[in-house]
């Protein structure tokens, strides 16, 4: 019959701003089976062919569609806890600044949590209790929580983005010093092949 203990892996959507810098930073945790760039949260009505039809980047990044920059993560909740991910996720984003990343600015690059779980969505919930009762002087969390409705995947050039793209000015800029603040402050959390 089995061992009815063993539980499948569980997937959550994050949007914090560039999907290429989410997308290598959750690449790098133990228990993260895959990460995948995409768009959800909004409605793609343009040029592609109506309601629901795939958005495209340059949809998504014209801030018309609703859509986010997000990520989609599948993991095993026996390598990775809940609370580990968004430790990591609230920890490489600023989560208190509307619509804004770095030099990133609209909706597509809003702070937000797609769940598909309940206990997803009360852990995420007291997890930003627990960040906005830390520092009462700062900003509060302003990370949408969201059951996921659609996750559209990114066009291929997207995928994979750092892995293929590290000589880049941008990834050389932006995303080496967030990798390598990941892998200071969460060495315990990180694969064989990343530390």
């Amino acid at each position: 019959m089995g061992d009815l203990n063993i539980k499948k892996n569980e997937v959550v959507v994050f949007g914090g701003g560039c999907f290429w810098c989410t997308e290598a930073i959750f690449k790098m945790l133990t228990g993260v089976v895959s990460v995948l760039p995409g768009y959800a949260g909004g409605l793609t009505i343009l040029t592609t062919g109506g309601i629901n039809s795939k958005p495209s980047y340059e949809e998504v990044c014209s801030g018309n569609t609703g859509h986010a920059e997000v990520i989609r993560i599948e993991y095993n909740n026996q390598e990775v806890s809940f609370r580990d991910l968004l430790t990591v996720f609230f920890a490489t984003h600023d989560p208190t600044t509307l619509n804004h990343q770095g030099a990133d600015t609209g909706t597509q690059y809003r702070s937000v949590i797609f769940y598909t779980s309940e206990l997803q969505r009360e852990q995420a919930e007291v997890f930003i209790k627990e960040i906005n009762a830390s520092y009462d002087q700062g900003n509060k969390v302003v990370t949408e929580i969201k059951p996921l409705d659609m996750f559209y995947p990114a066009e291929e050039y997207h995928q994979d983005y750092y892995q293929k793209n590290q000589n880049q000015p941008y990834c050389q800029v932006v995303i080496n010093p967030k990798l390598e603040k990941v892998q200071e402050k969460f060495a315990k959390l990180l694969k064989e092949n990343t530390k």
